[in-house]
């Protein structure tokens, strides 16, 4: 056992754990939150094992809850940590912190893991050496054990208590793994992996969020036992992923994966694009690329969503490839990469919000605005059809798109022209709803019964104001609405349909790559 000194618990966390001990029980801090202490970062979340059972645990923290079948229950506190994890929120579909609860689990051993994943039965243990003996890596099976001062010595305070008398239980040299930055099984690495195949993921998720290296045992377990992932739910993989995608280290992350033979099992169609060779455009290669867009949304700390744009791009880009070397073509890349872009997401079952956006950002990212070829109506034509909310967001894929071809400026002068012409264009109205009139205008001024005419109506209306912005007058329109009327609805629909042909202006200005 190691004693080290001067370590900050928040008051409100300390106060459980000292309720544990005043009460006659063994209790020690555990997991990630002792591998963050020795790291001098601030934990995200306090654990606390004891020897102490469910029901006893209870007895001391009446309202606790206890609804599993593990021995955990959880006694909640007014801490709140200042770290965001990324567990998501099913009503709302946001990433929300952690309910503000420390989860105090029995010592605890477990039998065999028929599903890869939980343990068939799980059995009480004496020690805290037994129940460290389960845990997954070194760095996460050492506990923590403090000696403070009883509750009449200790003042009431909300600032934090410096401790100074505690010991670390190490008996997996987990703190030697630390200074050698070392990710490493307990024991042997084929039979954690078996137990729990999430850890083939989980492994991979701390080497990039701690920029450690795996341990080369370790390393050899994951790539022999990568196919156990196959059985573990899609929402746990899911959960493990996007933390690999909104770690700094993210690029490092998704190389990892591939390497280990992890990445067919989680997002198999960017597995495809390894080795894939571009055109004249790019230096790299499609995955190659696409990791490095990814490096670069990462290092810019953009949101979830534009970093798995980043990285999906240009995954439609193997199925759309026609020949080989500088004049490699890949027509429609960024409308098939879309669907497949939806499929892994579904897959992957993220939040139907979440998968819309990042299906969005990769249909409509292929796009090089080209000065002096754009109206201002092609501008506001792009606008209505990428939505003015995804701008900003569509910029930013397109900067790490560039930077991911190996080019030097995120934002040439280029973007920067179509930046201003939108902030010129952005009051002018680009969808029906902004029009002056509407449908039932439509109906009423010429005597009609809802139908596809009025739809064609608005829609002719839309793009000659598209065109000319000074066209949207109530006046005006209701003055257009009757010479439309006069047309026969073939000539409508004739009209219409050359109407949204126009949606396509902007793109007479693209040069696809």
């Amino acid at each position: 056992m190691t004693q080290i000194k001067n370590i900050e618990i928040p008051s409100e966390i300390l106060k459980i754990y000292s309720q544990l001990k005043e009460a006659g029980y063994a209790a020690y801090f555990v997991g990630g939150c002792v591998r963050d202490i020795l790291l001098k970062k601030a934990p995200k979340d306090w654990d606390i094992t004891t020897n102490a059972t469910p029901s006893e645990i209870q007895k001391i923290f009446p309202d606790s809850i206890y609804e599993n079948q593990f021995g955990t229950v959880a006694v909640k506190t007014g801490y709140k940590s200042n770290e965001n994890n990324t567990n998501i929120n099913q009503n709302n579909n946001q990433f929300k912190p952690e309910l503000n609860i420390v989860e105090i689990t029995t010592f605890r051993l477990e039998g065999k893991y028929t599903d890869k994943r939980h343990p068939d039965e799980i059995k009480f243990a004496k020690t805290i050496e037994e129940d460290l003996s389960r845990r997954d890596f070194t760095i996460n099976a050492m506990a923590l054990e403090l000696q403070i001062a009883n509750s009449k010595e200790r003042k009431n305070s909300n600032l934090s208590f410096a401790i100074s008398n505690l010991q670390i239980i190490d008996p997996y040299n987990g703190q030697i793994d630390l200074k050698l930055k070392l990710i490493e099984t307990v024991g042997n690495p084929e039979e954690r992996f078996n137990e729990d195949a999430l850890r083939l993921i989980r492994a991979v998720r701390f080497a990039v969020e701690l920029n450690f290296k795996i341990e080369k045992k370790t390393k050899e377990a994951i790539k022999k036992q990568s196919s156990l992932l196959q059985i573990i739910a899609k929402e746990r993989i899911r959960d493990e992923f996007i933390k690999i995608i909104m770690s700094e280290n993210a690029a490092k992350g998704i190389k990892l994966l591939a390497e280990l033979n992890l990445l067919p099992y989680i997002v198999p169609e960017l597995s495809k694009s390894v080795g894939v060779s571009q055109n004249k455009h790019h230096i790299y290669e499609v995955f190659e690329h696409s990791v490095r867009s990814l490096d670069y949304a990462a290092s810019k700390n953009y949101s979830l969503e534009v970093r798995l744009a980043s990285l999906f791009h240009d995954i439609g880009k193997p199925k759309t490839k026609r020949g080989e070397g500088q004049n490699a073509t890949f027509y429609g890349h960024e409308i098939v990469g879309a669907k497949m872009t939806e499929k892994i997401l579904d897959r992957l079952h993220f939040p139907k919000e979440i998968t819309e956006k990042v299906v969005h950002l990769v249909r409509y990212h292929l796009f090089y605005y080209n000065v002096g070829e754009v109206t201002e109506a092609g501008v506001r034509r792009f606008l209505r059809r990428v939505g003015p909310e995804n701008v900003d967001d569509l910029i930013k894929v397109r900067e790490a798109d560039r930077i991911g071809s190996g080019v030097p400026k995120a934002v040439p002068y280029k973007l920067r022209h179509l930046l201003y012409m939108i902030e010129k264009v952005k009051h002018d109205p680009i969808s029906p709803k902004m029009l002056k009139v509407n449908g039932n205008d439509v109906m009423q001024i010429l005597n009609i019964k809802p139908g596809p005419k009025i739809g064609w109506i608005l829609s002719i209306l839309l793009e000659e104001v598209l065109d000319d912005p000074k066209k949207n007058d109530e006046e005006k329109l209701k003055e257009r609405i009757l010479e439309l009327g006069k047309l026969k609805e073939w000539e409508l629909e004739k009209l219409a349909k050359s109407a949204e042909e126009k949606k396509e202006e902007f793109d007479s200005g693209v040069k696809t790559k």
